[in-house]
């Protein structure tokens, strides 16, 4: 089945017998007493039972729900289940400040907001009455002043599947906002599921999900690519697909080990979180054939650590570079091999066949440069976004042609390959950020993550993280040697440092919390 209406996605996998078990690491928020485990038939009715939801609510055609609640995979039942009665579904991360929430949600107008009590209560804490960004909110935990509680909508039948042109707004998702606000994506079924979707639904050899494949994945489920994910797993049916919520390593533990995956999915700071579970004697990552990465780079430590936790003979890493705006862009496999020769993790590969094109500019005359300078990247493809709801002229200054201005700077290699230096933003003229935080990692085994800040005038402000928020002096000097100069690092815990709701780095509030000033080396026109 190749996926296409998403409204009817779990009806028609029902339809069909798919034998996919999916297990939980807890209850979905929408359905508290429903278990952990599901088949196809039960996903579909709790979708049918949401859309009525929602429909009771006042929900209809072409109005917008928006959906903002603790991280699962109900984020995307729900959205189905806005797509089922022709809504457009809006995804909102619970990582993002009340304030931000607030500018989004005015961009939205809502008529449904589908929340939590806790949600409402943390925004009003910071001064925010979300009640009053919605025509009704929802809430699916317990009752709240000035919101309907999901018991009272239950029962409820919404009317039949609605359909919709190809490139009618389909769902709206927001980038990560490292930089600041995040900006609303809005996709249609032609470019989240006509380009991206069914591209990835094929059994492609060794990457291509097989019928007894166990599929994990431990993502943010308001971002666009879960979505997408959702289309592609339920189509493909494997035997058993696994929905990991958190990034307690002693919590997913029981889990993968009852449900050992084949095929593993994560946001890097997943991968970095679950990385003492590849130290164990019986690792839960032993049957690993594919790993997959996908919303930012994942340093080469961390790969090879999973690598070799597989007994897998040939175990591969894929990476995914993209953009909300355009999905995934380019794609490139590490393997053991590969990663023994420390070569860059930021060598993101090729653009995907048929489906992309690269072209790199100078970004002062936009006229192409050579092979080996550098350059800003620009994309061209099929998949990317209708619009940046609310923001029309920001997503038109992104273009040239058909080709949008990903903000990214790169170095085309004479293969035709990429390797990434920096966003346009966080660029620093003493060499790649990125690249010199690939090096760090990789004398510092005690990191669980470094970022360089870029600084006007200023040598570039190393942060390390550790588990206890401690570096020694002698480690950073050995790993510090032959790179260019840098100022004296930081050292924080994990969760010292802002983060998006894909646990990316905010660099620009990281910047101004440790430095007092927000003030970067490039532009940032294209952020």
């Amino acid at each position: 089945m190749k996926p296409h209406d998403m409204g009817v996605l779990f009806d028609e996998c029902a339809a069909r017998r798919i034998a996919t078990t999916t297990h939980l690491d807890r209850p979905f928020d929408i359905a508290p007493d429903g278990g952990t485990e599901y088949d196809a038939a039960a996903l579909a009715d709790l979708v049918r039972d949401a859309a009525g939801w929602l429909s009771a609510a006042g929900a209809g055609r072409g109005d917008r729900v928006a959906i903002l609640k603790d991280n699962h995979w109900d984020y995307d039942l729900l959205a189905c289940s806005a797509v089922r009665i022709g809504s457009v579904p809006a995804q909102l991360s619970a990582q993002m400040s009340p304030d931000v929430l607030a500018i989004l949600l005015e961009r939205l107008a809502p008529a449904v907001l589908m929340t939590t009590a806790g949600q409402l209560e943390r925004c009003l804490a910071a001064g925010v009455d979300l009640t009053s960004l919605a025509r009704v909110v929802v809430t699916s935990d317990v009752p709240a002043p000035g919101a309907v509680h999901v018991d009272q909508l239950r029962g409820s039948a919404g009317p039949a599947p609605q359909r919709r042109g190809d490139d009618e707004p389909l769902v709206i998702d927001h980038t990560s906002g490292t930089t600041g606000v995040p900006k609303l994506v809005v996709h249609s079924t032609r470019t989240i599921i006509g380009a991206l979707a069914r591209f990835e639904a094929r059994r492609i050899p060794k990457i291509g999900v097989r019928p007894d494949d166990v599929v994990a994945t431990a993502s943010s489920f308001a971002h666009g690519r879960t979505f997408c994910w959702t289309a592609v797993v339920m189509s493909m049916a494997p035997r058993e697909v696994v929905i990991l919520t958190g990034q307690d390593p002693n919590r997913v533990d029981p889990v993968l080990r009852a449900h050992p995956p084949t095929i593993m999915e994560g946001l890097p700071a997943s991968y970095v979180r679950f990385r003492p579970l590849t130290e164990r004697l019986d690792n839960p990552f032993r049957r690993v054939k594919l790993y997959i990465s996908t919303y930012d780079a994942v340093h080469p430590p961390t790969i090879r650590a999973y690598l070799n936790a597989s007994r897998h003979p040939g175990p591969l890493w894929m990476d995914g570079w993209g953009q909300t705006e355009t999905g995934p862009l380019t794609f490139r496999f590490h393997t053991r091999r590969s990663l023994a020769r420390r070569g860059a993790a930021h060598d993101v590969g090729r653009p995907v066949p048929v489906k992309t094109r690269l072209r790199l500019v100078d970004p002062d005359t936009f006229q192409p440069v050579r092979p080996g300078r550098p350059g800003l990247v620009l994309a061209r493809t099929a998949a990317r976004c209708l619009d940046y709801l609310g923001e029309s002229q920001r997503w038109a200054d992104k273009q040239v042609g058909k080709w949008w201005i990903t903000g990214d700077l790169g170095v085309r290699r004479w293969d035709g390959s990429v390797q990434l230096l920096d966003r346009e933003v966080d660029q620093t003229p003493d060499g790649s950020c990125l690249e010199i935080e690939d090096v760090l990692e990789d004398r510092l085994p005690e990191a669980l993550e470094c970022v360089l800040l870029a600084q006007p005038g200023k040598p570039p402000l190393p942060v390390v993280v550790t588990a206890d928020g401690t570096l020694s002096e002698e480690a950073w000097r050995r790993a510090c040697r032959r790179l260019p100069k840098m100022q004296s690092p930081v050292s924080l815990r994990w969760d010292d440092l802002p983060r998006t709701g894909t646990a990316k780095v905010r660099r620009l509030d990281l910047r101004e919390q440790l430095t007092g000033s927000t003030a970067t080396c490039g532009t940032g026109r294209w952020t």
